[in-house]
């Protein structure tokens, strides 16, 4: 399904690594958490291919690699929350310090916004972070809605994000695009009955971006004005 030329009015964007380059302060918080446990660090591979479902499943990932246990026995062990405590403490200190937004990112944003395009942020990642990271960039106000990992009950790859953002401004599916850099944004639109469009330089968790059930592979953001 491809967004229909001149009559898209709302467009949704995935967060990290669609709209800003993040792996490396996660990584630094990871490797910073990892450090006060006594766990030797990861690397900055490792963590972008755990990007995609949210800080705390990429938290339990590392832990399981830097301790050779499994994912389920990390969820299950009743020290998690603390370690995530220190993680959060961690990483509301990197964030903004060594992200960028991707090239074009910005000026696309702008122009989008001048020509009436309603703009909306649906990521997995946690609101505070989310928050943080679109402040530190100046880029909190290009976005009428904000929708985190947090802030529904459910999340990514679930549709209830993009039908909420739909519900909120007032606009069809068929006039809606959703950008995103992973096959987890491609099955949320999917699920959701909007048109896909994925970035190649973001984070699929290692997999081909051609391998993902997209609508379109484009270059840089900027293939999005050609809708207006």
């Amino acid at each position: 399904m491809a967004a229909p030329a001149q009559t898209v009015r709302l467009v949704m964007c995935d967060l990290d690594g669609t709209l800003i380059d993040t792996a490396p302060e996660i990584a630094d918080a990871v490797n910073d958490t990892l450090a006060q446990c006594a766990l030797p660090p990861v690397t900055s591979q490792q963590v972008r291919d755990w990007i995609g479902h949210g800080t705390r499943t990429l938290l339990t990932e590392a832990l399981a690699s830097t301790q050779g246990r499994t994912v389920q026995a990390i969820q299950a062990d009743p020290d998690l929350p603390r370690i995530a405590g220190i993680f959060d403490g961690h990483y509301q200190q990197r964030c903004g310090t060594r992200s960028q937004p991707y090239p074009h990112v910005v000026e696309v944003l702008d122009r989008l916004r001048a020509h009436g395009v309603h703009l909306a942020v649906i990521t997995n990642k946690e609101g505070r972070y989310t928050d943080t990271v679109l402040r530190a960039h100046r880029l909190q106000a290009h976005f009428g809605l904000v929708i985190s990992g947090d802030t529904l009950a459910t999340k990514k790859p679930d549709p209830a994000g993009i039908a909420h953002c739909l519900s909120h401004f007032g606009v069809p599916a068929d006039q809606s695009l959703f950008v995103g850099d992973s096959s987890i944004d491609a099955a949320t639109a999917r699920n959701a009955g909007v048109a896909v469009w994925l970035l190649p330089y973001g984070y699929n968790m290692g997999q081909p971006i051609a391998a993902c059930q997209t609508d379109r592979v484009i270059e840089d953001m900027r293939a999005v004005l050609t809708l207006l």
